[in-house]
Formats: structure tokens, C-alpha cells, sequence
């Protein structure tokens, strides 16, 4: 079992130290960033109960803050934020943390905007309702990014 760790752990340099975590302990440390509390604080507490440890963050500002003292596995990011647009938030995590997997999330997006976070970097561009079962499989296709 020892080596199979080390192998892992071997074969996934690029991640940063909360994915590389992630890979051994199966908890899976996320950042939700949506203006809508309500869906934000139901969606933490539901992915809280399949082991997920989840932040969440009301503005693009808190995110941007949050990002720079934490890492995350995953982002889950809103796109209509009161304070900054997020395909702005996505371009500034990305230049703070760029190998952090971020998908966003809206119930407003437009072909234009999934077009425009891709090119920024996006792992994935859902409309709400979000699935949590394809949340989860997302979580555990990127724990398996390994080279």
C-alpha cells in the first residue's frame, strides 16, 4: 500500500499541496463563491455530507481574498456577483492560483460567456440546478489528473 502512496503522490507534482491532500484523504476542500446565500450555504451543507469541507464566499472580493490565503481543490463560482463579474474573478484566481480547477456555475450564462470563461481557464461551465453526482464525479476525475 506504501508504495502504490508514493507512486501517487510521485505522479502528481503539478497539483498543488490541498489536491495532492485530497488524493490520500478522500476530503475534498472546495470554495463556493455565489451572491445567492441561501443556494450557497444548502449547496455547502449537502457536500458537506458526501465529506466535502466547503468555504463559501458571498462576493468576488471575499473569493479573491480567500484564494490567496487558502488552497482549494475546486472552485465553484457564480458569474453574476455583486461586486466583480466573474469571468474577472476567474481570470484573477487563475493568476493566483492557476492549476485550481474552477467551474462556474450560473442560472444566467450565455454561449458568449461559457465561451469566454473556457478561454480563461475554466475546468467546466454548468447552469444551475447543479447535479451533485456530477460534481462529485468531477472532484474525483481531477484527483485522478495524475501524468
Amino acid at each position: 500500500m506504501k508504495l502504490i502512496y508514493i507512486y501517487i503522490l510521485n505522479k502528481t507534482k503539478f497539483l498543488n499541496s490541498q489536491q495532492k491532500k485530497c488524493l490520500v484523504m478522500k476530503q475534498y476542500n472546495l470554495l463556493i463563491v455565489d451572491d445567492e446565500q441561501r443556494f450557497a450555504d444548502m449547496l455547502a451543507k449537502r457536500l458537506s455530507l458526501r465529506g466535502c469541507h466547503c468555504d463559501v464566499c458571498y462576493n468576488g472580493q471575499q473569493a479573491l481574498d480567500r484564494v490567496r490565503q487558502k488552497n482549494f481543490f475546486l472552485i465553484l463560482l457564480d458569474l453574476r456577483l455583486p461586486d466583480i463579474y466573474g469571468i474577472e474573478v476567474l481570470e484573477r484566481i487563475k493568476l493566483i492560483s492557476a492549476m485550481t480547477p474552477v467551474v462556474i456555475l450560473t442560472a444566467h450564462g450565455t454561449e458568449e460567456d461559457r465561451q469566454a470563461c473556457m478561454q480563461h481557464g475554466a475546468y467546466a461551465f454548468w447552469h444551475k440546478p447543479l447535479v451533485i453526482d456530477e460534481l462529485m464525479s468531477i472532484l474525483a476525475r481531477i484527483g485522478e489528473m495524475c501524468p
